[in-house]
């Protein structure tokens, strides 16, 4: 029997740490590749876009304003897809930490259970200044979150991080059965100013010289996101296509000139995960199609970073509603697949 396809969907993700900083006059075409560069099929725009950014101000009359409109940014990305007639579904923030959702109108039928959460981190979870917030929902019957998280800084807080990564997948909880803690989900994306450095003890005249000469492989070799990956510490869970373009951090603000107080690192990242054959006659699949940073930004020390994936579902013979009912249909969670990554927490050494 030939499968029908339910959903093929273009999804947009970008992650900028923008460092306090007012949008003012920055044009955001190339970043959101309003300009021709989507790598979406045929160039079309993408079905989905998903902003996240970490170091939104956090100031007193910004918080106030923020109470009754949106948060500057969020208007800033509206100017630019409101005209192509995208709509915004959701918006979540905690402290400088935010993520907002648009969606060509056709989608919005399709998606259902929208609901956001928010997990502080910072000062031993009292503060959010770090954490994560999200979105999840049904997206033509299956179960997808987006997670935007702000991780410790600092070349020697490794153990910080893996320990505000498990924070946030324990304590991580929606409302929606089925889909209560993040990796019960079928579809799973993770974004953010990760904030993961090198291992080693080169200079950081020596890892700018080495990216100068091209040589990021032997870099990204060192990266601590993929040694935590590997020795499964946090977000084992998670596949990521390994940055080919250069360092997105530090970098002298309003320059593409690296900034030497710190070495050079990939703290910007986008990761995903989707669980392909979890239910009988049904295939999800995601197919990753670009993963590149965008480095004439320079209005912070970051530079913003953005991934496109195909979001593909396939079934012999369920519409999405039917396939809603399967996925959705009540019951409980079996025990979250996150425990995997917390438990390897506590055996693997920490590099």
């Amino acid at each position: 029997m030939t499968a029908t396809i339910i959903a093929n969907l273009c999804v947009y993700i970008l992650t900028w740490n923008v460092g306090t900083h007012h949008p003012d006059d920055i044009s955001m075409t190339e970043a959101l590749s309003l300009n021709g560069t989507s790598s979406c099929p045929d160039q079309r725009l993408p079905d989905i876009y998903v902003v996240g950014l970490q170091e939104v101000s956090t100031h007193a009359k910004n918080q106030l304003f923020n109470i009754f409109h949106d948060d500057p940014w969020t208007f800033k990305v509206s100017e630019y897809l409101i005209p192509y007639d995208y709509i915004k579904l959701s918006t979540e923030q905690l402290q400088g930490i935010l993520v907002m959702m648009f969606v060509q109108p056709k989608h919005e039928p399709h998606i259902k259970d929208v609901e956001a959460q928010s997990t502080r981190t910072g000062l031993g979870g009292l503060w959010g200044n770090k954490g994560a917030v999200s979105i999840r929902m049904s997206l033509y019957g299956t179960g997808v979150t987006f997670v935007g998280a702000h991780l410790a800084a600092h070349d020697q807080k490794l153990a910080e991080r893996i320990e505000d990564y498990n924070q946030i997948v324990n304590n991580h909880h929606y409302k929606t059965p089925k889909y209560r803690n993040i990796f019960d989900h079928d579809y799973v994306f993770w974004f953010g100013d990760l904030n993961f450095r090198l291992t080693g003890t080169d200079s950081a005249w020596d890892v700018r010289s080495l990216v100068e000469q091209g040589k990021l492989e032997e870099l990204i070799e060192r990266d601590q996101l993929l040694l935590v990956r590997t020795t499964g510490n946090a977000f084992s869970l998670l596949t990521e296509q390994l940055p080919t373009f250069p360092p997105t951090f530090k970098f002298i603000e309003g320059t593409s000139e690296y900034d030497l107080k710190r070495r050079p690192a990939w703290c910007d990242r986008i990761l995903h995960r989707v669980q392909e054959l979890r239910y009988p006659d049904i295939v999800l699949n995601i197919t990753q199609i670009s993963y590149k940073s965008h480095p004439d930004y320079v209005l912070s020390d970051h530079k913003p970073v953005s991934a496109a994936f195909l979001y593909k579902i396939e079934a012999q013979t369920q519409t999405d509603d039917e396939l809603y009912e399967l996925t959705h249909g009540g019951g409980t969670t079996a025990a979250p697949l996150a425990s995997l990554d917390s438990e390897n927490a506590r055996l693997a050494p920490i590099y």
